[in-house]
């Protein structure tokens, strides 16, 4: 006898939803004890085939920006659940960091990111001694502080491409938080994306 198939999710999708969401647990995992391991452990440990990671995830770069999104929402999540409508604004910026002092995926994605981080404290440190950048806070705290406000500027960009389609404004937002003058950030952004452009153009 023939049975029907319920309504719904079909069991393609199903499976898809499950891979992925076990390849992030996994990946989460994985990342927070060996920052450096490869996408093909990943996609062993979370038991999955290695073409079904690269289905979900076709680079390193890409599973980041999974776990960044995955934890942004979760973030997005507990604010709304610590928001009190009545608060005043230094309540409720209390609140909202409190609910997002940590959460899941967060370990992963510093993890991941640490060899970048390293890179960063280093440059920031060079610039520091130059005085140019700013130097109110040691340069691996600046690195970690501007390391942050990346993921906000890349989601912003993402969502109104059309204002930053070269991420111009971005960089220059990143620089000015780093302590480069206004006016100068924009120049020198604008100088790195002519030659850049000028080399691809060669």
């Amino acid at each position: 006898m023939q049975t029907t198939r319920p309504l719904g999710r079909t069991p393609q999708r199903g499976d898809a939803h499950s891979h992925r969401g076990r390849i992030l647990a996994t990946a989460r995992r994985t990342l927070r004890d060996d920052p450096e391991a490869s996408l093909d452990s990943i996609a062993r440990a979370a038991g999955v085939a290695r073409r079904t990671l690269y289905g979900h995830f076709p680079g390193r770069q890409a599973l980041i920006a999974g776990l960044t999104r995955e934890a942004a929402h979760e973030l997005r999540q507990a604010f709304a659940a610590a928001r009190a409508p009545d608060a005043d604004p230094v309540e409720a910026m209390t609140r909202m960091v409190l609910a997002g002092r940590r959460h899941p995926g967060e370990d992963a994605i510093r993890a991941a990111l640490a060899p970048a981080r390293e890179e960063a404290a280093a440059t920031l440190r060079r610039g520091q001694r130059e005085d140019v950048f700013a130097d109110h806070l040691p340069a691996p705290v600046l690195a970690h502080a501007l390391e942050a406000l990346m993921p906000a500027l890349a989601e912003e960009n993402a969502a109104h491409p059309w204002a930053d389609p070269t991420g111009e404004a971005a960089a220059t937002a990143f620089l000015v938080a780093a302590g480069v003058a206004p006016q100068a950030a924009a120049l020198q952004v604008r100088d790195v994306v002519r030659r850049d452009r000028a080399a691809g153009a060669g």
